[in-house]
């Protein structure tokens, strides 16, 4: 069988090989779309590990601390440690915030999420499932610990709100659901971050509360200072982190807390379908329409490609079909063209991907399912592409071989 494909490859190689390149970056394009969302699924995934809860207890009718604002106060964890089926509970904040890296006079803002734990130490809820380097949080003010995505190092202060922080210790992979880093501080100085009011604000609540006639009586001595101390002092927190005992279903501690706590509990597979289902279901479907349109355009560009190779070998068509060739002999030396260039351009857009993907601000997952996945659509959008082609040779008039 004459291969089409095998002719221009020799003798203008150069035109089908860029034309493969060119079509291959765009199956690149579509191959990274697609692992920017398994990406955005594995950081809601990995942000419920890093958690190691398997329970999260949050405000009623919210569905904290993750998709919606939480507010607790910080000794209900006292009460649920004391259930039965508990093993470990601890409360934690979450804040994204841009951290201020002081370093050397110079300023860099870095959008993270900073977690506020208890300085329990490794396995305890909330806690850095491993360090790179340094050690975990000890004291109880003033420390931290960041994801390498930061870029911080080990020794680096960093700013957050009104405070500074050292860095004393360094992990990976722990990221929000939205892919910034988290940065890790004890959990007094976070709920400070959190709810600080501004030194403006804080004056400006006290003349208020001076001018309030309720507070001003006499016969209460000390009321006063007692009211402005609690406005500047918080004691919430965004959730409860619930670890259960071994061989203990989840769900049969997770109903007695609903039922006497009044509170809202989320065991692993429902804080799991609210960050997939709920909190990146718009950002998926987004993703989806441009892989089809991706798809769409990279079957209308094989179509013109096939087409424009095919209607510039007219003659030879028709040569072919005057020494009496079958027209599906004809077809599937299109259509071999048509999926020889496709098979160029998946190769080129695979590797593509994977060079570009880790430069990517957002982790993009490439996971060798979407690549089988891609292939078998390149192949189909390749053998439509080559129909109109295909259509157009049969067309041919042999009498076209002789004429001038």
């Amino acid at each position: 069988m004459i291969s089409l494909a095998g002719r221009d490859i020799l003798h203008s190689w150069s035109k089908f090989v860029l034309t493969g390149i060119g079509l291959g970056l765009l199956i690149g394009v579509t191959l990274t779309m697609a692992g920017v969302y398994r990406g955005m699924v594995d950081d809601a995934n990995v942000l419920l590990d890093n958690s190691g809860a398997d329970l999260w207890v949050v405000q009623k009718d919210t569905q904290g601390p993750y998709a919606e604002s939480s507010s607790l106060v910080d000794d209900t964890y006292r009460s649920i440690r004391g259930m039965t089926g508990v093993a470990r509970a601890a409360n934690v904040t979450y804040l994204t915030m841009q951290v201020t890296q002081l370093e050397s006079g110079k300023a860099r803002d870095v959008r993270a999420m900073v977690v506020g734990i208890t300085p329990d130490g490794a396995g305890y809820p909330g806690q850095p499932g491993y360090l790179l380097k340094g050690r975990h949080l000890t004291r109880g003010h003033y420390e931290a610990v960041a994801d390498i995505a930061s870029g911080f190092a080990l020794g680096d202060h960093i700013r957050i709100r009104r405070n500074a922080y050292t860095v004393v210790g360094l992990t990976r992979r722990m990221v929000s659901s939205g892919g910034d880093p988290m940065i890790f501080i004890p959990i007094k100085d976070a709920q400070e971050a959190q709810f600080l009011k501004d030194n403006d604000a804080i004056v400006r609540q006290r003349a208020r509360t001076e001018q309030n006639p309720a507070l001003n009586r006499p016969a209460v001595p000390g009321l006063l200072d007692a009211v402005i101390a609690s406005q500047n002092t918080n004691t919430s927190v965004n959730a409860v982190l619930v670890q259960v005992e071994a061989g203990t279903d989840p769900e049969a501690v997770a109903d007695p807390i609903r039922r006497w706590k009044r509170l809202g509990v989320f065991t692993r597979a429902q804080m799991q379908n609210i960050l997939v289902d709920k909190l990146i279901a718009t950002a998926a479907r987004q993703i989806a329409m441009f892989l089809v349109i991706l798809a769409i355009v990279s079957a209308a560009i094989v179509a013109f490609i096939i087409y424009t190779l095919t209607m510039g070998k007219i003659r030879e068509i028709a040569v072919l079909k005057l020494i009496g060739t079958k027209n599906r002999t004809i077809a599937n030396m299109i259509l071999q063209q048509a999926v020889a260039l496709g098979l160029i351009g998946f190769v080129v857009g695979k590797v593509s991907a994977t060079f570009w993907a880790p430069i990517f601000p957002k982790y993009v997952l490439l996971e060798s399912g979407d690549a089988i996945r891609g292939f078998i659509a390149v192949v189909l959008i390749c053998i439509l592409a080559s129909v109109l082609a295909i259509r157009a040779a049969l067309k041919v008039d042999p009498a076209e071989a002789i004429g001038g």
